[in-house]
């Protein structure tokens, strides 16, 4: 399975961002996704995980009720629509993928359990 994110860009504050993970070469809807970010000075930190239902037991603290991830298991993709952005959600964007992982509400647990990631998608919020 190979992953590309797409979708970033330079955007205001209170303006909203579609990113979009493009996944190939294998069978996607065994797999959960992982969305993660990388800001300038921070960890990379979990902002969802959906598992290979589309069930998404927990999102970051940070984005709750302004980040919706989503998966099309027919077209292998997956999007994270991000609303109301804020300076600091300036961050390189990542999608990963686990295979017949479940994930749980523990964030900490996601990115360890990650198989495979994308390059990931800038996005910067500034005015």
């Amino acid at each position: 399975l190979q992953l590309v994110e797409s979708g970033g860009g330079l955007v205001h504050p209170g303006g909203s961002l579609r990113l979009s993970c493009t996944t190939s070469g294998g069978t996607f809807e065994d797999y959960a996704i992982g969305w993660f970010r990388l800001a300038p000075g921070k960890e990379r930190e979990g902002v969802a995980c959906m598992r290979n239902d589309g069930v998404i037991p927990a999102y970051a603290d940070s984005v709750k009720g302004r980040f919706t991830a989503s998966r099309d298991n027919a077209q292998n993709t997956s999007s994270l629509q991000i609303n109301s952005l804020k300076p600091e959600d300036s961050a390189i964007y990542f999608c990963a993928v686990a295979k017949y992982y479940y994930c749980t509400t523990y964030r900490s647990e996601w990115e360890d359990n990650m198989d495979l990631w994308g390059k990931g998608t800038l996005v910067t919020v500034s005015s």
